[in-house]
């Protein structure tokens, strides 16, 4: 995310800050919500049940006193008065026919009709009107039965309702205000190292000469394995360019020296007179013509390659791949020698057949073996197949000449690295870069040694299938 898009696209510790307070403060309304439901229905239902005890309790001293005068309701009213707050009871006897009325002034406007549906298979109806609590029920017992009706408001119920209400408010408030603070500051400890990750990868310059890794101190899995991949990127990426601008160098170096280096030599055989010396001389041109045709076809595999599409692979036996370039070097340096050695002497077929792409492969052993002619101080080369090995194939070319030193051995094929005996030598460095490529991409590794004295050798090893 770039700081210029940085209000249009919410940042990673706003989005955690919304997502967890979001889903910690619902939870919690919903959990606190359902707690003061459940009161809530808790205390209809208790308030329910002693308004049915009040009931029962008032028909038992109607069945214990029905002898006595209307006196008993000023009695009961006087001593029961004070049990609810706001109430009305009637009670009806089996023909449903009033017996029983509490003294207070409130009434039950529809109690007509819960009177009608109560009856021995209808024994109990709750319902409410406006705050207060209604029951309707059918009472009987062993001397008789009863149709009562009671209408009451539950007070202290309702203090204790509004009291949890108050107190819930107050725990949400106060949850939402820690939940808030501890979310901001954990917030801001998770997005920190994203942050600065982010940062860092703003302030990254890939236009540098030298490409320095990201470096990122965090103990966080995640972020570790995002800034490995994120380096490996830009390494990737790096080599793409690199080998982009080299690419031009060495096209200048490969092609653009031989093509004036052939048009002066067919200037000189045109000035000619013997045919069969212009014949020998026009061979010459032709293989140098056909040395830049290859590199030009070299650059085109490798470039497929970068772009990521798959080379092409043919069974090729790697000998004969050698002998066609040295015969093709013969011509142009005549006065240099190769000898081929194989180990053991006699070599099955099979063993030095490997899958090429013939093109690339055929450029590697060129630029090996040119080398050779470039910095051999006796004109000659061993070529040796070493094939002793079941799983590998060790190719070992040594010549007799001024060797590099061993701080610059590491140096030795990476681009434009010119050691100390290439002095007074042609060439930009960018020959050995294209044998590692070509050989990594044919699966085999290339390196270098100075075992005595004056000679240098490289060895290239190939695994058998």
């Amino acid at each position: 995310m770039t700081y210029e898009n940085k209000y249009i696209h919410m940042k990673i510790r706003n989005r955690i800050l919304i997502y967890f307070l979001s889903t910690v403060i619902t939870l919690t309304v919903i959990s606190l919500t359902i707690i003061y439901i459940l009161f809530s229905e808790y205390r209809e239902e208790g308030f329910q049940q002693r308004q049915k005890e009040k009931i029962n309790y008032t028909i038992g001293l109607i069945t214990e006193y029905k002898e006595l005068s209307e006196n008993l309701s000023a009695i009961m009213d006087k001593h029961t008065i004070h049990d609810f707050y706001d109430e009305k009871m009637l009670i009806f006897d089996k023909n449903k026919e009033l017996i029983y009325k509490s003294v207070d002034d409130l009434t039950i406007r529809n109690y007509q009709q819960l009177l009608n549906e109560l009856s021995p298979n209808q024994t109990w109806i709750e319902t409410k009107e406006d705050e207060y609590d209604i029951v309707a029920v059918y009472v009987q017992n062993e001397f008789n039965h009863f149709y009562a009706i009671s209408k009451a408001y539950d007070e202290f119920g309702y203090l204790k309702l509004h009291f949890l209400r108050n107190v819930l408010i107050l725990i949400t408030c106060v949850i939402t205000i820690i939940v808030v603070v501890i979310t901001i500051i954990l917030s801001k400890r998770i997005s920190h190292p994203i942050t600065s990750f982010a940062e860092k990868v703003g302030q990254y310059d890939v236009s540098g000469s030298k490409i320095k890794e990201l470096e990122m101190d965090s103990s966080t899995y995640e972020l570790q394995f995002l800034t490995q991949k994120f380096n490996q990127l830009i390494e990737r990426t790096n080599e793409a360019f690199a080998f982009q601008k080299h690419t031009i160098h060495h096209i200048s170096h490969q092609l653009k020296t031989p093509i004036a280096v052939l048009v002066s030599e067919l200037e000189r055989i045109n000035s000619l007179e013997e045919k069969e010396t212009i014949k020998a001389e026009i061979a010459s041109q032709v293989v140098r013509a056909k040395s830049l045709g290859n590199i030009i076809n070299v650059l085109l595999e490798i470039s497929k390659i970068e772009s990521g599409q798959k080379i092409q692979k043919r069974a090729l036996r790697i000998d004969e791949l050698f002998f066609d370039v040295i015969e093709e070097l013969a011509l142009i340096y005549p006065d240099f020698h190769f000898k081929v050695n194989y180990l053991p002497n006699e070599v099955q077929e099979n063993r030095l057949v490997l899958l090429f792409n013939s093109v690339l492969i055929r450029q590697a052993i060129q630029n090996l073996l040119t080398n050779c002619v470039y910095y051999s101080d006796d004109s000659k080369a061993k070529i040796l197949f070493d094939c002793s090995d079941n799983k590998t194939l060790t190719i070992k070319i040594i010549n007799s000449g001024k060797p590099i030193s061993k701080e610059e051995e590491k140096f030795l094929f990476n681009h434009f690295f010119r050691g100390e005996n290439s002095k007074d030598k042609k060439g930009f460095g960018l020959g050995l870069v294209l044998v590692k490529r070509i050989i990594e991409l044919s699966s085999g590794k290339v390196s270098y040694t100075n075992p005595t004295g004056k000679i240098n050798e490289f060895e290239i090893n190939f695994p058998l299938s």
